[in-house]
């Protein structure tokens, strides 16, 4: 752990903002909580995938225990990896984080088999905010997400931050990234990220093109575009780490075209996948790939899979690695898409699945509501 306690520490007091409790006579600093996840008994991983899950996990836990000597009020939690991201954590995770009192109050009040299911409804969402607001002394006051499967977009995470609750989500996390993604000018990184936003809010529609043969035409239109800048010091505050994108929530229903997919989370796919969007939807795959199989298996569990659920583009200029989708997503001048959940940041559709897919040296074009066009990234080269 020494070799990593200058990025832990830039980590909780740079990132998070991390700060002791107003209140003098509660004389305690925030709580925090880090968890993971572990590997199934019934997952089947390559060697580099097994090696880079057991270092996520252990570099979870030492930044634990680097909060806890630090801080002194920091817990580590594990369970068995989801089967995707945007599936709800277990119930053991909910309690660490909201306090045995709301978690048992939700499965009173028959909620909680709702939330991990994700089906529950606005009027279970609002009573299920009312009851971990009403516990929320008894809530984490920064959480760390250090698990394999994103848990991002899942009510799970909007509910810890409607209790105010900074949350950094770093799926996939390489420690290596400390010493490359994790140093950016944070200042800068969140300047741009603010031009960026303001520019694509100014549109209606946005299409991508790239070399690959990438063409969409995606709809922003009643949708607002936000930055993760990694600065998520203000109560309630969410993003990932690394951080560095701008991104929305499609208009479900809309948008249309061609993705044609090279790079998967973790590898480069043996052959490119191209994937036909109509409706806002993908209707079609094509491409002799492992990837492809996964995929159709996920959206014949569930069709709200298939949905075109964000549109990213990245601001990081010290991200580089294609290889991790965390990081890739965040690459100066990249585009990417997601398919699944999108409730988390704007949007209406819910899936029990939400993975991102990266694309390089795009083209992307600004349509206002008068037609008229603003070329924003160039072959890749940010303009704006």
């Amino acid at each position: 752990m020494n070799s990593l306690e200058g990025a832990f520490r830039s980590l909780f007091e740079i990132n998070m903002g991390m700060r002791p409790y107003c209140s003098a006579e509660a004389g305690e600093w925030e709580r925090v909580l880090v968890f993971s996840d572990t590997i199934r008994d019934d997952e089947t991983l390559a060697d580099i995938d097994r090696d880079r899950r057991l270092c996520l996990n252990a570099t979870a836990r030492a930044a634990a225990e680097f909060a806890g000597s630090c801080w002194g009020n920091a817990c580590f939690v594990e369970f068995p990896a989801t089967s995707a991201s945007g599936v709800e954590p277990p119930e053991t995770l909910w309690r660490a984080t909201f306090g045995e009192a709301a978690v048992d109050e939700l499965v009173r009040a028959g909620l909680l088999e709702k939330l991990l299911a994700k089906q529950a409804t606005d009027d279970d969402l609002s009573r299920a905010r009312r009851i971990v607001l009403d516990l929320r002394q008894d809530a984490a006051d920064v959480i760390i997400a250090m698990s394999n499967n994103s848990t991002s977009h899942t009510r799970y995470r909007a509910l810890a931050n409607d209790t105010g609750a900074r949350f950094a989500s770093l799926p996939h996390f390489d420690p290596d990234m400390f010493h490359g993604s994790m140093t950016v000018d944070w200042q800068a990184l969140a300047a741009r990220t603010a031009r960026l936003a303001q520019a694509v809010n100014r549109a209606d529609w946005l299409l991508v093109r790239t070399p690959n043969g990438t063409d969409m035409r995606i709809s922003k239109r009643g949708r607002n575009a936000e930055g993760d800048d990694g600065l998520l010091i203000a109560p309630g505050s969410f993003g990932n780490l690394p951080a560095g994108e701008v991104y929305l929530a499609p208009l479900e229903g809309e948008s249309s075209g061609v993705m044609v997919i090279e790079w998967g989370p973790t590898r480069k796919l043996e052959q490119p996948l191209c994937c036909t969007v109509e409706r806002g939807v993908v209707i079609a795959m094509e491409g002799d790939e492992q990837q492809r199989g996964m995929l159709e298996a996920r959206f014949a569990e569930n069709a709200t899979c298939r949905n075109i659920a964000e549109l990213g583009i990245g601001t990081n200029d010290r991200a580089s690695r294609p290889d991790n989708v965390l990081e890739a997503e965040k690459i100066l001048g990249t585009i990417h898409i997601a398919l699944g959940d999108n409730t988390g940041f704007g949007g209406t559709v819910s899936a029990p699945f939400h993975e991102d897919y990266v694309f390089y040296r795009p083209t992307l074009t600004a349509v206002m509501a008068d037609g008229s066009e603003m070329v924003i990234i160039d072959d890749g080269n940010l303009l704006v």
